[in-house]
């Protein structure tokens, strides 16, 4: 099955890790994350989900603590988000022309 995320591939492609939409890059990446999701919220968690709504929560639960608290190695020991803070506040903005 292929993920294709336009907003993920051009955050990819802004990283310098993608290349075209749907490649074996793209899909590897998305894989990844899907098999973290399933291992960690769903095997962990063993029960009947009561609903959509309820896994639709949970989801959203589980994508915030992905992103805002879980201590990634890779990257110092940071969240994600907080190390993209400090790359964002690091790096100068690119600078922007107006056209006349």
């Amino acid at each position: 099955m292929q993920y294709t995320s336009l907003a993920s591939t051009e955050a990819l492609r802004e990283a310098k890790m993608a290349g075209s939409v749907g490649d074996a890059l793209d899909n590897a990446l998305m894989e990844s994350t899907i098999g973290l999701f399933k291992t960690q919220l769903i095997e962990r968690h063993p029960r009947s989900w009561t609903g959509r709504t309820e896994v639709e929560k949970e989801t959203a639960e589980w994508v915030h603590w992905f992103n805002t608290d879980r201590l990634h190695s890779a990257l110092g020991h940071v969240p994600p988000a907080e190390f993209e803070q400090r790359y964002r506040e690091a790096t100068p903005a690119a600078s922007t022309s107006e056209v006349a």
